[in-house]
């Protein structure tokens, strides 16, 4: 109870009601009214996003199918046979399709590389040319034996910045999973065989008997830093909300020093426009430098750091003037609700391919953070995921939009900005004729009266009335100010770290 004696005003029970009397039922009601209606909006809300974004992730093992990879067989022989039973067995929709692919349509491993590069195929397979003979000699000979090299026989392709997290597990895991139960294959269906011709003297043979052939992966870029879980996750979410929240700080400079009604709306568009690319720029680097900072032996060099900060850059501008567009146009109430739905719908559309998500989400191609994503990992990869064609055009369209979207908005406010000073003078003009009138009347009735008792009650009576009138006065001001900041929404707004009202 001590440290509720530094607040006594609020125990002070002068002009507070009881929640029993009938004075506070209007308030009461109307309070439980707008609880309970945000109550149902907001429960309703949530509901949704937590649906959408589950849903993107539902059964995402029966879609790895979508993933398709190449399969050359360079050597005919028994290796690339077992390949072929064994994706037989593994085959259904938890497993990537194999697509087989004839030696002239890539006759060497070079170009199967460009294919994956390419984003042809999510991974590329290939059994190099004599594997099976330099197989069939290492279990027959010793000498051939002690040089066999079996990392030489299968061969996988693939890119790992390519949503790391789910390439190491539905590629790479996939492809060794194919590699071993090949060799299970292979051992049933040649096993007799091979024994025979086993030099079972010579350990090096019984060795190569026993593990036949080793994949060798070649990765178009290794990913393994632990940073890597969040670049298509926590990353764009901050980003998102620094733009949200500097945004509350411009919108809060200029309604502290009314830079609406001071300024031409083609001037204060500059000036957004100045102090938010400067922003963004600031903040992409920030961004890119503790990528760059924490990347932990990742193979990138300068000219990537400056291409991924040119891109991060116009990604948070572009998610700066959209969240602008949304604080002009949407109703201030609805504010929240709109950000966090931006947000998850980004992030959705980048947590998992396309290819594992049910088709209904491909309509976030048109989402700033996918397209920004995959030109990260074009980046990151050397060039080896060039969807450039759609992903620049999609982002400067975006961009585009957001501008003249955002432009019309600064109008906008300026009209309504005015509308409410002119406003405000004309109810400050109308109080104070009414005070100027009540003090006419009041010396008027003073030079009438001829009692001092008179006097008195005509001045109680006169006061009340000035009362009445202020009140009036300042309900219709009241009113006014709320049409006013209902026809025009400057967007949310925060208060100032040090600065003062220039008024």
């Amino acid at each position: 109870m001590a440290l509720l004696q530094g607040y006594p005003k609020a125990r002070d029970r002068t002009g507070r009601v009881k929640g029993t009397e009938l004075s506070a039922r209007p308030s009461r009601t109307a309070y439980f009214k707008a609880a309970g209606l945000n109550f149902l909006m907001l429960q309703i809300l949530f509901l949704g996003l937590f649906c959408y974004i589950f849903g993107s992730l539902f059964q995402q093992g029966s879609h790895t199918h979508n993933f398709n990879i190449a399969f050359v067989d360079y050597d005919n022989g028994v290796i690339g046979a077992s390949i072929r039973n064994a994706y037989a067995d593994l085959k259904g929709d938890s497993f990537p399709s194999l697509q087989e692919r004839s030696v002239s349509q890539y006759p060497s491993p070079s170009l199967l590389n460009e294919a994956v590069c390419k984003s042809h195929f999510w991974a590329a397979i290939y059994v190099s040319a004599g594997a099976s003979q330099r197989l069939e000699d290492a279990l027959n000979g010793e000498s051939s034996a002690k040089t066999y090299n079996r990392s030489d026989s299968l061969f996988y392709i693939w890119n790992e910045a390519r949503y790391p997290t789910v390439g190491d597990s539905s590629i790479s895991g996939s492809i060794q999973t194919l590699s071993s139960a090949a060799r299970v294959s292979y051992s049933a269906t040649n096993g007799t065989g091979a024994l025979q011709a086993l030099n079972t003297s010579d350990p090096s043979s019984i060795s190569v008997f026993a593990n036949p052939w080793q994949p060798s992966d070649i990765n178009l870029q290794p990913t393994t830093q632990g940073s890597r879980l969040i670049y298509n996750t926590l990353v764009i979410i901050l980003i998102l909300i620094q733009e949200f929240f500097y945004l509350g700080v411009i919108n809060g400079l200029y309604a502290q020093f009314k830079f609406y009604v001071r300024f031409l709306p083609h001037r204060i568009i500059a000036y957004r426009g100045f102090v938010s690319l400067s922003y963004t720029l600031c903040g992409s680097l920030c961004v890119t430098g503790a990528i760059w900072a924490f990347r932990a032996g990742w193979q990138v060099n300068g000219n990537q750091f400056a291409l991924t900060w040119a891109i991060l850059w116009l990604f948070a501008h572009v998610n700066f003037l959209w969240l602008d567009v949304f604080s002009v146009w949407l109703p201030v109430q609805f504010l929240p609700m709109a950000l966090i739905t931006w947000v998850v719908f980004n992030v959705t559309a980048i947590l998992l391919p396309f290819e594992l998500s049910p088709g209904f989400y491909r309509w976030a191609y048109v989402m700033p953070a996918h397209e920004v994503y995959l030109t990260l990992i074009d980046i990151w990869s050397s060039g080896c995921y060039p969807h450039l064609s759609y992903t620049l055009p999609i982002l400067f369209s975006l961009e585009v939009l957001g501008w003249l979207l955002s432009a019309l908005g600064v109008y906008r406010r300026c009209h309504y900005a005015v509308i409410a000073e002119e406003a405000q003078q004309k109810a400050f003009q109308e109080r104070l004729n009414s005070a100027m009138a009540f003090e006419r009347r009041r010396e008027e009735e003073m030079r009438e009266a001829i009692e001092g008792s008179q006097e008195v009650i005509s001045e109680s009576k006169e006061r009340e009335e000035l009362n009445e009138e202020m009140e009036r006065q300042d309900t219709r001001i009241q009113r006014e100010h709320r049409r006013a900041s209902q026809a025009c929404n400057f967007g949310p707004s925060f208060e100032l770290v040090g600065s003062k009202s220039n008024t």
